[in-house]
């Protein structure tokens, strides 16, 4: 059989390497063995894809992304349960981790449980239930919930219980425009509206929060941590901010870096010492 790797080769495609050798491999009853070490398999398909600048489509069989991946719910707790429900081959097999249980909004409490195990974090049925509701709106704004999302939803529903809560932002920006931002809060159960304009929409969010909450309050330390997946992923903002002469530190945590800002900030304001 003439194999190749990623279909590299001849112009009408040569067979599939992976392929040959796993249906070798899985179907003892044909009595044929390969000296193939079928767990170099995954990585060499990608130091290919690599080197060649050529991207394995992600339904690929065996080598793409999607091949272990399992996003409904009735599959995910079908092989949370017994791996060999919808996997006949063991991702190990062919140098690949783990079988992967890609966050979806489909996917049921089941998984988002199954995830927080496996990140060190364990909750009872009653919290349990308030990050998958948190966990389903975040799902609704972007594509794929990743681990960092999952940290962050289940330290959120540690932080409910602050006075103060953003109840809504809106944000007008743009170039040629000033930023004009008009925000509500809820502090302990009374609301209340600003709005303001400023040098960016950050600038105008904060500034409408300051004509709510009238403090001498001087924001020292502002960082925006790194998006490394895509354009939807969850902006992470870090906020340092003195009043009466001590440093509070706040954290916000939304697909919107301006929602997050306003979240940090008010992450720090809930901390002040009366």
């Amino acid at each position: 059989v003439e194999v190749t790797i990623n279909g590299i080769g001849e112009r009408a495609g040569n067979t599939s390497l992976e392929e040959v050798a796993m249906i070798i491999k899985c179907h003892k009853d044909i009595e044929i063995e390969t000296n193939i070490n079928t767990q170099k398999i995954y990585p060499t398909s990608r130091m290919v894809s690599s080197l060649m600048n050529m991207p394995v489509q992600p339904n690929k069989a065996i080598v793409g992304r999607n091949a272990f991946a399992h996003s409904s719910g009735i599959h995910q707790d079908g092989v949370l349960k017994n791996v060999q429900t919808y996997e006949i081959i063991d991702p190990h097999d062919v140098g690949i981790d783990d079988n992967s249980i890609v966050l979806t909004a489909r996917s049921g409490r089941a998984a988002l449980k199954n995830r927080l195990s496996v990140l060190g974090v364990q909750l009872d049925q009653e919290k349990l239930d308030k990050v998958y509701e948190e966990f389903l709106k975040l799902a609704d704004k972007k594509k794929d919930i990743n681990d960092d999302d999952i940290l962050v939803l289940a330290g959120a529903n540690r932080t409910q219980n602050h006075r103060i809560k953003l109840e809504y932002l809106q944000v007008t920006s743009g170039v040629g425009v000033r930023s004009v931002a008009s925000l509500g809060l809820n502090i302990s159960g009374e609301k209340f509206e600003a709005a303001a304009s400023g040098n960016g929409p950050v600038d105008a969010a904060i500034k409408a929060l300051k004509k709510i909450i009238d403090r001498h309050m001087t924001l020292k330390e502002f960082t925006i941590q790194a998006i490394s997946k895509g354009s939807d992923d969850m902006g992470k903002v870090h906020m340092q901010v003195e009043y009466d002469n001590h440093i509070y530190y706040g954290f916000g945590a939304n697909t919107d870096i301006i929602a997050a800002s306003v979240e940090a900030y008010i992450d720090c304001i809930n901390k002040f010492k009366e």
